[in-house]
């Protein structure tokens, strides 16, 4: 099987990895509380996206596109900008139960998303080396939220602290904060939105 990968799928193997580092940190920052762990997991985020970045640059460079490495660009993505943003904003405190639909509802939306990207990449790139637009926000695009997670970090605002604080709803506590994980998640699945690919 490794015979079969290519320089850039090994460069988005980094991606993944960055992605699962991101999410160790920030279950280790969630039990010790060293807040070092929780500003590495949120740097994972932007080097996930480097690797992100330059794997789909190296297989046009070598011509060496494959649907191998489009589903395991897919893969890859899903836990470096879903779970693993997912997993620093439940360790920075949301954590009641809306939190938990919030942040399940943001993760399942990047896998939708993800999934319709492989099923009509090809139709949308008409022949050409790769896509002209996304159909919705790329999910690459949580890094913006793990930046503001990190930023809320520096400011001593997590936990109780959270922008918005927390309202309880029913049986369950909310931080409104998580409201722009839902926002994130909407936008992925839009089908009105194009973002031309760069």
């Amino acid at each position: 099987m490794v015979r079969d990968f290519h320089l850039a799928d090994f460069l988005t193997l980094c991606n993944a990895a960055c992605g699962v580092a991101g999410v160790f940190l920030a279950m280790l920052f969630a039990v010790e509380g060293d807040k070092r762990f929780f500003y590495l997991a949120a740097v994972m985020a932007p080097a996930a996206f480097v690797f992100d970045v330059f794997d789909g640059k190296v297989a046009r460079w070598r011509n060496q596109h494959s649907a191998l490495g489009r589903e395991l660009d897919s893969l890859a993505d899903i836990i470096s900008f879903g779970v693993a943003p997912a997993a620093l904003a439940f360790a920075a405190g949301m954590r009641g139960g809306w939190d938990w639909v919030a942040l399940i509802y943001f993760v399942c939306c990047g896998v939708s998303r993800l999934a319709r990207y492989n099923v009509t990449a090809e139709t949308l790139s008409a022949g050409a080396a790769k896509v002209a637009y996304f159909e919705g926000t790329p999910i690459p695009t949580s890094v913006l939220l793990t930046a503001l997670l990190a930023f809320a970090a520096w400011q001593e605002r997590l936990g109780a602290q959270l922008y918005g604080g927390v309202w309880q709803l029913g049986p369950w506590d909310l931080h409104p904060l998580s409201l722009l994980f839902v926002l994130s998640g909407t936008l992925m699945l839009s089908k009105t939105l194009r973002i031309p690919k760069l």
